[in-house]
């Protein structure tokens, strides 16, 4: 794998150099799409590298050039362009485009960027570089996390429904729709990463309060830990059914929760200044029914958290706090919202003729670029488990001959899938002849 190399050195240096923020109008034009195969090729590569275990010269990049607010700058613009422009789309009676990958880029873009963004904030320094936008992506997993509770009393992702009838707007809101929840859970990881960071981020001489507006999000996490019966565990990308032998192992999502309750609740910063009511110290004491020996038996810390609690328990509850305080607080959302206000079906239509409605002649070149920047050699060796198949979700063996992109279990899936997958397929393959 250390072989593998979307980037070299001199090329990601101009690629993080030439990273901007785009405004909403501009989502889905000419600039826009190379900068979201930039950071494909970042992303993946970032990947590769902590992989490899031979430097991350991506996260020091991005360090250097600081390139960390304009990243989250992007994401908090497409998941705004996902709630207000993307519905317009939807419902526009004049648009039935022949093919919507154009749209489904877009779509996928938070996905690219809150992926790049956890590889990278497992380092301390990334989180002290994002400065005031620290806040901004605070309220953003903040958003996703009240989403997922709000949504489902389980936390499960939507239920994959096969129908002949779907229009490719519809499909697409059905993929949209399941990527959000794999959205969600990259969230909480870049969440856990920003509680690491505390201590570091108080003694930093500015005015940012990540900790404070961490604590008053902490609710939907402790929902997020009580799916009933769980009988399956989110791993690997997709839901998998666990052995009654293993119901009680840790699985990766619930370390993520457990170390950011624990970063939370135990630190002294925080300790400080969270004010802890009869609500918030009902919900908390919900965490008691969790920390069974068997938890504490693979996260022994967890023993100083049980301990809080018990004092917790025996504790009056604080009053609420009616001192004057002064705290900053994260503006991109409300920026972007004011500048675009009662614009959305202007937008909406501006990208439809623009940028939504392209030729066959740009579906052709798109799609070589689109071949050049997702290598199959890259994607397999950057992918968690063995591929799946494309229609059924089974382990798979069999590749699509003709783009080389989709994967199947056998002949039968590949001709179910064929009506939603041949457009893209006849469109990479003319991609691939055409260099």
């Amino acid at each position: 794998m250390g072989d593998l190399e979307l980037l070299l050195p001199g090329e990601a240096d101009v690629v993080v150099r030439g990273l901007r923020r785009f405004p909403l109008r501009e989502i889905g034009s000419g600039g826009w799409n190379q900068q979201h195969e930039n950071l494909e090729k970042l992303n993946m590569q970032a990947i590769l590298d902590a992989t490899a275990s031979q430097g991350e010269p991506i996260q020091e990049l991005l360090v250097t050039h600081r390139k960390i607010p304009t990243l989250v700058e992007e994401l908090i613009a497409v998941e705004m362009w996902k709630q207000k422009v993307f519905p317009v789309l939807c419902r526009l009676e004049d648009f039935e485009p022949q093919n919507t990958f154009p749209i489904y880029m877009v779509v996928h873009h938070e996905a690219s960027i809150i992926n790049l963004l956890e590889t990278v904030f497992f380092h301390k320094e990334v989180c002290e570089s994002a400065e005031d936008t620290v806040l901004d992506l605070v309220d953003y997993c903040h958003r996703k996390l009240t989403l997922l509770v709000a949504r489902s009393g389980h936390g499960g992702p939507p239920e994959r429904e096969e129908s002949q009838y779907s229009t490719p707007m519809q499909e697409l809101q059905k993929q949209a729709e399941l990527m959000e929840f794999e959205i969600t859970l990259k969230a909480l990881s870049v969440l856990r990463y920003i509680t690491d960071c505390v201590d570091r981020q108080w003694s930093v001489p500015q005015p940012t309060q990540p900790l404070s507006r961490s604590l008053q999000r902490l609710h939907p996490i402790c929902w997020f830990l009580s799916p009933p019966g769980k009988l399956q565990q989110f791993e690997g990308g997709r839901w998998q059914t666990v052995a009654p032998s293993e119901q009680q192992k840790l699985s990766k999502l619930d370390g993520q929760v457990w170390i950011a309750l624990y970063n939370l609740l135990l630190s002294p910063e925080a300790r400080a200044r969270y004010c802890i009511t009869s609500f918030v110290k009902g919900q908390l004491l919900k965490l008691r029914a969790f920390l069974t020996d068997t938890l504490l038996d693979q996260l022994p810390n967890l023993a100083d958290l049980q301990g809080f609690l018990a004092q917790l328990a025996l504790a009056e509850p604080q009053p609420p706090k009616k001192d004057l305080v002064l705290e900053q607080i994260p503006g991109i959302w409300e920026r972007l919202q004011q500048e675009n206000r009662g614009k959305w079906q202007a937008i909406a239509k501006h990208q439809l003729q623009q940028m939504f409605s392209p030729s066959e002649q740009d579906l052709r070149l798109q799609a070589r670029r689109w071949a050049e920047t997702y290598r199959l050699d890259v994607l397999e060796a950057v992918a968690p488990e063995r591929p799946r198949c494309a229609y059924c979700s089974a382990e798979a063996s069999k590749r699509c001959s003709r783009c080389q992109n989709e994967w199947y279990c056998c002949r039968e899936c590949q001709v179910k899938h064929w009506a939603k997958h041949g457009k893209a397929c006849v469109l990479a393959a003319q991609g691939d002849r055409a260099k």
